[in-house]
């Protein structure tokens, strides 16, 4: 009988252990811990992390969009080749008025209003001092714009290479703080070089915008320009008709009044030709006298 109770009470042990087992297998998985979230930088952060050099790039970055607002505003087509002044000089020239074509570029200072009044100082020479001028005013004043939008391209090719500067001196720093630790982590050093690659992150916000406005203004100006010269030669379309034909009216009138004097009048002008006959006739006088003797 004590033998038999003991049995039981190993029975009921058993049973008891097992069915803490099948609870702990039916239960619920754990729930895994969520990941901490990154925290993005702030635009704050950026700047701070990126130093004093994070700062000279910031002010190009200002400046870059001043001249861009400058070039957006003076790159105009009304800016370079105001409308009416193309007209207005063209009827000046028709009348012969140089003098109030001059002034009228004066009143309107503009690249049209330039190149017009290089070929309006050349009137009196003739059309091919007034074509020579018009080119040279043409590729003076391109010259001139094309070394205004230069700073652009400038701030685009500085602005990369002083962010590069700035991650290359944020990496040494960053490494000198790693050696001096006694016993450093490699993850220690992320933040030393996330923060050194700020500034050329910096750097090449503020290129690509430069350079992409760069290369608009630079084929406006190829654009205005050549629309402004073919409108300068438009304007002295006229003046190059009548300066051609003159000489040739000129000539026509000089060679009918030729046509119509009579021999002694020609001689009258041209003495040096009269004398020039008259000892042509002695030499043949006294080429016939031995012959007749």
């Amino acid at each position: 009988m004590e033998s038999f109770m003991s049995w039981r009470r190993i029975g009921i042990v058993i049973a008891l252990a097992l069915l803490v087992g099948d609870q702990s297998l039916f239960a619920a998985d754990p729930v895994p811990a969520a990941p901490v979230a990154r925290k993005m930088m702030s635009l704050g952060e950026l700047f701070e992390a990126g130093g004093t050099i994070g700062y000279i790039i910031t002010g190009l970055s200002f400046l870059m969009v001043s001249l861009i607002v400058e070039h957006l505003i003076s790159l105009r087509q009304n800016a370079l080749i105001p409308p009416g002044l193309a007209d207005s000089i063209h009827h000046h020239l028709t009348l012969r008025h140089f003098e109030e074509a001059r002034q009228q570029c004066q009143f309107h200072p503009s690249f049209l209003a330039y190149v017009l009044a290089a070929g309006l100082r050349e009137t009196d020479l003739g059309y091919q001092s007034v074509e020579k001028a018009l080119e040279d005013a043409a590729v003076e004043q391109s010259a001139r714009l094309y070394r205004k939008i230069e700073y652009l391209s400038v701030i685009g090719t500085i602005a990369p290479m002083l962010g590069l500067l700035g991650t290359v001196w944020g990496m040494i720093l960053a490494f000198m703080e790693f050696e001096q630790k006694a016993n450093p982590q490699v993850s220690e050093l992320a933040p030393g070089i996330y923060k050194a690659l700020v500034t050329t992150l910096q750097g090449l916000c503020v290129a690509i915008p430069a350079l992409a406005a760069f290369a608009h203004f630079r084929n406006r100006i190829d654009q205005l320009v050549a629309d402004g010269a073919l409108t300068a030669e438009a304007v002295f379309a006229d003046y190059k008709r009548f300066a051609l034909s003159e000489p040739r009216t000129e000539r026509a009138k000089a060679s009918t009044s030729l046509r119509g004097k009579p021999a002694t009048e020609m001689q009258l002008e041209n003495p040096g030709t009269a004398a020039a006959a008259s000892q042509a006739k002695v030499v043949a006088k006294s080429e016939r006298k031995p012959e007749s003797a």
